[in-house]
């Protein structure tokens, strides 16, 4: 029988568990409405909760009892799962509102830096984006006046990331700021 593919609700809970030892309701409350990664992509309790035993099932998150609750730690494989995932641009210009915003969030949270996914994203969406946007096909229908002007509006959006996160990169190459002026240490 073949494993069906991680879901994004796996993904981030196993990206949210890389970051250290944690438990279930603490990620609950960062993915409600009102949490932190909640107010770019929200998951109910429910279904965070499957999200946490499908991947602690595969392997790739440790329990353990800490009193009345289950500590959860990432094993070697779940760690090197996440990362690579973190790594990869999004598929579809509709998946940069949520994926692509939610992989930015939780890359910065576990102190990697954002410059190399927003170059990568760039390329990777870079045909996609010019295509919709000279696209005049369609006139003032409104699914393709939309399409153009979400396609703009993402191209401008990744090109103002380009700028403000390349600059950080150059002015750390030329050791003119640390790493601790703008985000913690890679996790390893």
């Amino acid at each position: 029988m073949e494993q069906q593919p991680l879901s994004l609700a796996d993904h981030v809970c196993l990206a949210i568990v890389v970051e250290g030892r944690t438990h279930g309701w603490a990620i609950v409350r960062l993915l409600e409405p009102t949490g932190e990664l909640g107010r770019i992509w929200s998951l109910t309790r429910p279904l965070t909760y499957r999200s946490l035993d499908r991947i602690a099932d595969l392997g790739l998150v440790k329990r353990t009892q800490a009193g009345r609750r289950a500590d959860l730690t990432v094993t070697p494989r779940g760690r090197r799962v996440a990362l690579d995932w973190l790594e990869q641009p999004v598929e579809h210009v509709r998946q940069v509102r949520t994926e692509f915003l939610l992989k930015l969030a939780l890359r910065s949270r576990v102190g990697l830096p954002i410059d190399s996914l927003v170059l990568a994203q760039r390329a990777a969406l870079a045909s996609a984006l010019d295509a919709l946007t000279t696209v005049t096909a369609g006139g003032d229908d409104p699914v393709a006046v939309w399409r153009r002007h979400s396609a703009g509006a993402t191209r401008d959006f990744l090109n103002e990331l380009a700028r403000s996160t390349s600059g950080v990169a150059a002015l750390r190459r030329r050791r003119l700021i640390s790493r601790d002026d703008d985000s913690p240490e890679p996790v390893a």
